[in-house]
Formats: structure tokens, sequence, C-alpha cells
């Protein structure tokens, strides 16, 4: 009993392991190739997942300002005396079929709503009005004066632009990618537009 006590501690003894041992020594390899590629690997699920939902937001949005262009279109919002504010309001809590998921999507009150009317579509405008944001997270123009939107949703026959627009927040990932615009503050600014000809209302 003794000896075999004996055996097995000696057996059990540590040996010291020569530098030549440990480099042919293959165990944990694969620990250590997953460190290798953990980090491109994450980045690379942050990249796919960050831009499918911007996609999917900016998706969204366009939907948003299509079905709410109706409501000035058909001469519903120009009846009511609907302010830009209360035009808002509509287009996160309307009678729309996409309201839920734009609340739970996007901050109402962040929702930035400029529309503006022409005679002709010649004389219409897409460009996007905004600059940048200032400190404050505030729309500026060129010249970094706060922007102050534009309602006018037009008489019957006037060409309108509704342009909808939303800072979605964003995520800088590793290894640099960033989706965000050059606003400074983290955000990438997501814009629809529709045109259209106001109906005879």
């Amino acid at each position: 009993m003794w000896a075999a006590i004996m055996r097995k501690l000696a057996g059990g003894a540590r040996r010291r392991v020569s530098p030549r041992a440990f480099l042919r020594n293959d165990k944990a390899a694969t620990a250590v190739e997953f460190a290798l590629v953990a980090t491109p690997f994450i980045a690379l699920l942050v990249a796919i997942l960050q831009t499918a939902l911007v996609f999917f937001a900016s998706r969204v949005l366009d939907e948003i300002t299509e079905e709410a262009s109706r409501y000035i279109l058909t001469g519903q919002a120009q009846n009511a005396s609907m302010t830009a504010s209360q035009f808002g309001t509509y287009v996160c809590t309307g009678d729309q079929t996409l309201t839920k998921l734009v609340s739970a999507l996007f901050t109402c009150s962040k929702l930035l709503i400029n529309a503006q009317s022409y005679s002709t579509f010649a004389a219409a405008s897409t460009n996007d009005p905004i600059a940048g944001f200032n400190s404050s997270d505030k729309p500026v123009d060129a010249n970094g004066n706060v922007l102050t939107m534009a309602w006018s949703p037009g008489n019957p026959g006037d060409i309108v632009v509704l342009q909808i627009m939303y800072q979605w927040p964003v995520i800088g990932g590793p290894l640099g990618f960033n989706l965000a615009t050059a606003n400074g503050n983290g955000t990438r600014l997501l814009a629809s537009i529709a045109v259209f000809k106001n109906e005879p209302f």
C-alpha cells in the first residue's frame, strides 16, 4: 500500500518543461486563434447590426413620409389649420398604419418636419436645409444660424415638398466603424422627402 502511494506521488510530480517542448505544445491553440480573430469578428457583427438598424429606420421614415403626405395632399391638414407641431403629433399618433412602429422607433418630439409650397414643379427645391447641428442639437444653416423649419402646406393645386428628418443615434464600433454623419453629436441624420401636387380640396 505504501509503495503504491509513493509511486503515485512520484508519477504526479511535475517536471520542468523545456523551451523546445513549450513551443511544440499545442494545447489551447484554439483559444489563441480565436483571440486573434475575435476583434474583427465582433467589429463585423456590430457593423452589420448597426447598418441594418439604420436602413430599417430609414425605410420606416420613408413610409411615414409617404403616408403623412396624404394628409396634406388631400387638404385635411390645411382644413384643420394644423401647425407643424400638430402635424408632427399626427405623424406619431394619427390614424396611420405605421403609428405603433413610429412611436417604438422614434422619439416624436425629435422629428424635424419641413414643408414648403411652390407654384410649379420646376421651382420646387428638395435641398436639405440642415447644414449641421449646434451644441444644443438644434439644426443650423451653413452660416451656423439656428434653423426654423418651414411649415407651408400650400393651397389646392400647389406643389408641396415635405421633408421629415430624424437624428438617429449610432454607436461607434470596434476598428473605427461609425455611421454618424458629420454633425459631431454621434447621430446619423435620416431624411425622407415627398413631392406632390395638392388635390383641389
